[in-house]
């Protein structure tokens, strides 16, 4: 595209200005001669991309000048980690090479930016690939967490500009967003990108509900104001008369965090009470701040009456990835609940930033022993991580299962006999914490006294608990303790002692094999291996062996086999030739029905409306392509569609309703409201006398003078269903009325 003198120049000083502002950033930061080097990598960046434009039409620069941006704003990394980001592109997409950012930037630079590249090179071709691929980006804390915390922030301006994309890879990215990379923002403590990340995924992923509640949340902003001041006012006068220095300021939650308790609590809008949180930020030196975040807590306790189990202290204990605060839910002016969060400026800016603002305080003496228990939290998580990646046997699909539920798990804390203190998850079993401790006490646990009683290796462990593993050397792992534990590392290692013990067993199995075919004059060749895998049906050599060597299987019908030329040969069975006659599958819908493919006819593509979310005209959906060629139809913000979409990218296929009258579709109502006599009566009125529609069935279940039922109802689209909720919910007695979640 050639662009006029004017227009050129009119992107010259964009581009500058851009920079300008990542310099302004960045200056607190910088030491002598930091300047130039960043001016540097700023200059190679907009030269190795000035042909490349971005999907928007606009200069490719601008990308990694925004990347640079979070990377120090929001992250808060230094001087090296924004030339990492400036220049984070280049090997991928330009001439220039890791050999050329050594020269000129040095080894560590260089080493960084080779982990951002390896990382981008992503080819989703099938599950495995793309688990591989999730991998391959956790790997890089081997080497360094930079490369993670940059390819988080790249990721957050990918997600920033989402508008310019095709509708399908919006769809696949914001699940990729939401499978992995919003969970590892969680783990390392960046809430504000975590969260930001989770509502820019939702605004693709379910675009309806995200722009439902963003409208609530701004027409109810004026009275959500007006209460947070009369909240905040007493506990700012308070704070000020007896000398301590704090904020004191409401914080709205964010969309999807708000999205996500409606659907949890089954609740509306209106009875989500937790629409934002107050926080109190203290500014006192590190040896005051758990004294002056306790005399707050007092404050803001006396002023309000406290929820006495929402008490959250990780004051005494910092969660693993370093956060630090009060938490506590209190009764509010006009009887609304309000959940207060108290912390210090520094501890506000680890929650904010993570794990890299660790490191502006490591100098400071005074809250060496903070800052030390949150690094060496981080640090043996990120340990562990490092060893099952590098562990070649791991299957990546299973791993990344695994890990994948660990980065949202709340945390208990529980002692060793000696008092050393060891972070596992809720839930976590007393096999978890052997495994904890060292892989071959795991291994040869069978039981443990928690707090001096004898308990089960299944017994699920509670906060404070003292644990002391009892072992035995005849113990050996079995395949339910995969069951029993709840730790990616337990499970992990189980699996890794359960393959030594498969292989053993497979060992003696194959010198059987061998003994016997030297018997029928075979050798034990990788074809005559595949020939008996065929003919015992087993899925692969190690499961053939293994099961001969315990004796599942046995050598006695090996005689059946043809012997030609030492080659085994299964011998052709004549089949009595019948005839055959197809039926073909059955579909509950017709082919000129509501959906359509884009770009092609519906009728030509067999599908199937997921069961799971069950869909309807009007929802935002999207199709995903099983392994029998069926299309599978999920509505956008449907937990098993966004986890397929994350790992079976390529599989994903844009879907639409058209405007021609449509079938009937079935779906799910949930509601509850006071119990009285004629309730069924004027339900199945409104369904069947005033809509006119069909039901499938209705239940109701009265519980101390309340009722909860579940409707299953034929519908043409969700404006038909939406009518439907409308009336019930104006119905007398009727207190809420839902669409079932997914």
């Amino acid at each position: 595209m050639e662009l006029s003198s004017e227009a050129e120049e009119l992107e010259r000083k964009e581009i500058l200005k851009d920079y300008k502002q990542l310099f302004r950033l960045l200056r607190p930061r910088m030491q002598a001669g930091d300047d130039k080097r960043v001016r540097r990598a700023f200059e190679m960046a907009v030269e190795a991309h000035r042909h490349q434009r971005r999907k928007s039409g606009e200069p490719y620069i601008h990308h990694p000048i925004a990347v640079a941006k979070i990377t120090c704003g929001d992250i808060g990394l230094g001087v090296n980690s924004v030339i990492c980001a400036l220049l984070h592109d280049t090997v991928e997409d330009t001439d220039v090479t890791i050999d050329d950012i050594k020269k000129e930037f040095g080894p560590v630079i260089a080493k960084i930016i080779d982990g951002l590249t390896k990382i981008s090179k992503i080819s989703d071709q099938t599950e495995s690939i793309q688990a591989e691929n999730y991998r391959k980006i956790l790997l890089t804390l081997s080497d360094d967490i930079r490369v993670i915390l940059i390819k988080l922030a790249d990721r957050l301006h990918n997600m920033r500009t989402l508008n310019d994309v095709s509708k399908k890879n919006q769809l696949k990215i914001s699940s990729e967003t939401l499978y992995l990379y919003a969970p590892l923002a969680h783990r390392f403590g960046l809430y504000s990108i975590k969260s930001e990340m989770e509502d820019l995924a939702m605004k693709y992923l379910e675009p309806e509900k995200y722009k439902e509640i963003a409208r609530l949340l701004d027409e109810t902003k004026k009275e959500r104001t007006r209460f947070i001041n009369d909240f905040v006012k007493p506990l700012q006068d308070e704070m000020d008369r007896i000398g301590i220095k704090a904020r004191v300021f409401g914080r709205p939650k964010s969309i999807s965090s708000i999205a996500h308790k409606m659907k949890k609590k089954g609740v509306s809008f209106d009875d989500v009470y937790d629409k934002f949180a107050i926080r109190i930020i203290i500014d006192a030196p590190p040896e005051k701040e758990k004294a002056d975040c306790w005399q707050a807590y007092s404050i803001v306790t006396d002023k309000y009456t406290p929820q006495p189990n929402r008490l959250r202290d990780w004051l005494s204990h910092p969660k693993a990835n370093g956060y630090e605060s009060l938490h506590t839910t209190v009764m509010g002016p006009g009887g609304n609940f309000v959940e207060v969060q108290i912390r210090s400026e520094r501890m506000d800016e680890i929650a904010e930033k993570g794990l890299a603002a660790h490191y502006k305080y490591k100098e400071n003496n005074t809250a060496q022993k903070q800052v030390h228990t949150a690094e060496e939290a981080i640090e043996t998580w990120l340990m562990q991580v490092r060893e099952f990646l590098k562990n070649p046997e791991t299957n990546p699909v299973e791993f990344i299962n695994d890990f994948k539920l660990e980065l949202y798990n709340k945390e208990i804390y529980v002692f060793t006999p000696k008092g050393e203190m060891r972070v596992l998850p809720v839930g976590a079993t007393t096999l978890d914490f052997a495994y904890a401790i060292h892989t071959n006490v795991g291994d040869q646990t069978i039981g443990a006294k928690v707090n001096n009683k004898l308990v089960p290796i299944s017994f699920k462990l509670s906060n404070g608990d003292q644990v002391e593993i009892i072992t035995s050397k005849k113990q050996k792992p079995t395949e339910d303790w995969i069951n029993i534990v709840t730790t990616s590392r337990a499970r992990q290692k189980i699996k890794n002692s359960l393959k030594e013990e498969k292989k053993k067993i497979a060992e003696h199995g194959k010198e059987i094999v061998e003994r016997k075919l030297s018997h029928l004059k075979c050798s034990l060749t990788n074809e005559n291996i595949n020939v008996l895998c065929q003919f015992y049906k087993s899925p692969s050599s190690l499961d053939l062996f293994y099961d001969i060597g315990r004796e599942t299987i046995t050598l006695n019908n090996i005689k059946q086999l043809k012997v030609v030329g030492g080659n085994l040969e299964i011998p052709k069975i004549e089949k009595e030739k019948k005839e055959e006659v197809f039926e073909a599958p059955k579909s509950n819908f017709s082919n000129n029905s509501e959906l359509v493919i884009f770009g092609e006819s519906s009728s030509q593509f067999p599908y199937e409306l997921a069961k799971c979310c069950s869909p309807i005209p009007g929802d935002d959906i999207m199709g995903f392509i099983s392994i029998n060629g069926v299309i599978k139809i999920h509505r956008t913000g449907c937990n098993n569609i966004i986890n397929l979409a994350s790992r079976y990218g390529y599989r994903i296929i844009k879907t639409s309703w058209t405007s021609k009258a449509a079938p009937s579709f079935l779906t799910t109502i949930k509601l509850n409201g006071l119990d009285h006599i004629g309730i069924m009566n004027k339900l199945t009125h409104i369904i069947s006398q005033e809509m006119k529609l069909n039901m499938q069935s209705i239940s109701l279940e009265s519980i101390d003078g309340m009722f909860e039922g579940i409707i299953k109802i034929y519908v043409k689209d969700n404006n038909q269903l939406n009518k439907l909720m409308e009336k019930l919910n104006a119905t007398e007695g009727i207190h809420q009325v839902i669409r079932e979640e997914f």
